[in-house]
């Protein structure tokens, strides 16, 4: 039987730890980058598309928003 308090013991179970830590942590990484699942790319290609509609959308009420007219609007608002 092994002595869980011998320094050989814990020497294997520090490596074990250890490599299975690199192992899976290199898994994690591999499963993080893999690019050429079609629905990764799929998945990629729609939040590119709601990313640009988003960014129009901004660009749309930042116009309204800056409008010269829409301020005179706010400004008569508050006089009222």
């Amino acid at each position: 039987m092994m002595d869980i308090n011998s320094p050989f013991t814990m020497i294997v179970l520090i490596v074990l730890i250890s490599v299975s830590a690199g192992v899976i942590q290199t898994w994690i990484k591999s499963r993080r980058t893999d690019t050429d699942d079609p629905r990764r790319q799929k998945e990629i290609a729609q939040l590119r598309d709601q990313v640009a509609g988003l960014t129009e959308r901004v660009r749309v009420l930042e116009t309204i928003t800056t409008d010269a007219d829409a301020k005179l609007r706010e400004d008569i608002s508050r006089l009222r």
